[in-house]
């Protein structure tokens, strides 16, 4: 199994589409950390989340362990099938969503011209330009 991991880089909540249960997570290029990329995260299929609007020290996607799965379950009723579709979304684990497989593009700001997200389904996948894309788990 492979977490994202992505420490130190700003990441903040740009959206969810409640008709389609999709949520997006992005980091921008920013002087402030000395990056160059934008990096957005979609998870799909969302049934539960528990979110921070920001997350200033970077995000840890992972799947919840047993023991943080238990406390949630208890805590919020979840039944023990979702206990394959749990993230936990910061190293605390203060953040979780019950939902599909994350995914993730990391790309260089400078090279996505107009396109405005690189989830964007109005433009062809691949792009022209370098892409790093993947799973967690």
């Amino acid at each position: 199994m492979s977490d994202f991991v992505r420490p130190g880089r700003l990441f903040r909540v740009v959206g969810f589409n409640p008709s389609h249960r999709q949520l997006f997570l992005q980091s921008d290029a920013t002087l402030v950390d000395r990056t160059t990329t934008r990096i957005e995260v979609y998870i799909g299929h969302v049934e539960l989340m528990l979110l921070q609007p920001y997350y200033r020290n970077g995000i840890h996607i992972r799947r919840a362990s047993p023991d943080e799965f238990a406390v949630l379950k208890e805590r919020h009723g979840l039944e023990s099938s979702d206990a394959e579709y749990t993230w936990m979304l910061d190293p605390d684990g203060g953040s979780f969503v019950v939902g599909g497989i994350p995914s993730w593009r990391e790309a260089e700001y400078a090279l996505m011209d107009d396109r405005q997200s690189l989830y964007d389904l109005s433009k062809p996948w691949p792009p022209d330009f370098p892409v790093e894309s993947g799973h967690v788990g």
